[in-house]
């Protein structure tokens, strides 16, 4: 009897092991090939990742962006980025990174299994007026001055009316476009006088919380938690009347104003310009601006489901984001609707190294007088 006891204890003990692996979901792209990691950033030899970088040329685009735009950062950066490029030169094989001066850090996740987590962002182009007029009846407003007391009125406030008008900047005909906007934090607008598109970019907010309307109508019971997307949220909006629309969009009461600039390229909190899927948003307080990351990035199939299949990116830490915390990076997606089709399907798991060149290495590639990437040929 000991004896069948300790049998049905050990198949117990295998089937609670499986059905402990089993649980953990992969639906989202999530990996478990590493193991529990210990660390928020570990240093490993080599990541254990086959494959080279997708997106090289523009990795190297957008660190000559940092160049022009940011000397200081990239000054703190120059060998690290030096060695990147002499390394992606080489045929950037994640196996040589040691032989290039780089070292790599596993970042741990959000489950201490090396699943960080991925979402998108995009910059919007939404059709608006100067003057209030037919459907264009949404204002978009300018920073105004703060009072004593620091913050500005909520959401719902400003929606009935709590700024003066000589703040407005532009009416659009859709208040879910003006939020979306607000969420992506930027946009391009077209007045529709035949005139380039104006950049509005960050001009701040009114210092209250953000709260996420997805979360809000997964809480209602409105979006099946699964299916929540920006898609799903646009769905919403557009089945429900414009009174529902704005009762749902007032739950959030962080507000975003907005600053226009003629002919401005879309940049980041690092006033960078970005470029895209080769930019991240990240948590400063965590990954400090200018970070390079080698990231496997999950690929999507065009309704937004994981298809089994990952690539490698290299990307800079250029941007930040209200609900970016963590290990949980936004990788900027590009302009238009396309790029928003994308931006609002991802919700899923990848591994990140954060490379960082060891002292000495980084030899420059090219003298401060040019002013071409080595991959422009």
């Amino acid at each position: 009897m000991k004896g069948n006891w300790a049998k049905y204890a050990v198949t117990g003990l295998v089937i609670a092991v499986l059905a402990g692996c089993s649980s953990k979901p992969t639906d989202r792209g999530q990996q478990y090939k590493d193991g529990k990691l210990e660390a928020p950033l570990g240093l490993v030899n080599q990541p254990n990742a086959k494959g080279r970088p997708v997106n090289g040329k523009d990795f190297v685009d957008q660190v000559m962006e940092v160049r022009y735009a940011s000397s200081a950062l990239y000054s703190r950066h120059t060998s690290t980025y030096n060695a990147l490029q002499s390394w992606l030169m080489a045929g950037g094989d994640t196996r040589q990174l040691r032989q290039f001066g780089l070292n790599a850090y596993q970042m741990e996740g959000t489950d201490n299994y090396g699943n960080v987590q991925f979402t998108g962002y995009y910059t919007p182009v939404i059709q608006a007026r100067y003057t209030r007029q037919g459907e264009f009846q949404y204002p978009l407003y300018r920073m105004p001055p703060r009072s004593r007391g620091g913050r500005l009125p909520s959401r719902a406030e400003i929606y009935s009316g709590a700024l003066s008008e000589r703040y407005v900047i532009g009416y659009s005909n859709s208040l879910m476009d003006n939020f979306i906007m607000d969420v992506q934090g930027s946009g391009y607008v077209d007045y529709g006088d035949g005139r380039p598109l104006m950049f509005f970019g960050y001009g701040g907010k009114n210092g209250h919380a953000y709260r996420s309307i997805g979360k809000v109508l997964i809480d209602r019971g409105e979006v099946k938690r699964e299916d929540m997307s920006m898609q799903a949220i646009r769905k919403w909006g557009e089945e429900h009347s414009p009174a529902e629309v704005r009762e749902l969009l007032e739950q959030n009461p962080s507000f975003v104003f907005f600053k226009p600039e003629d002919f401005a390229p879309v940049r980041g909190a690092s006033a960078v310009p970005l470029i895209a899927k080769a930019s991240v948003a990240s948590d400063r307080a965590l990954i400090p601006p200018g970070t390079a990351l080698l990231a496997e990035v999950p690929l999507l199939d065009n309704n937004g489901k994981f298809t089994g299949k990952y690539e490698m990116r290299m990307m800079v830490s250029l941007d930040v984001g209200g609900a970016i915390k963590g290990q949980h990076f936004d990788i900027y997606q590009g302009i238009g609707d396309q790029a928003g089709h994308m931006a609002g399907w991802f919700n899923h798991y990848g591994r990140v190294w954060v490379l960082n060149a060891a002292p000495g290495a980084g030899t420059p590639l090219f003298s401060t007088a040019q002013n071409s990437s080595p991959f422009s040929q």
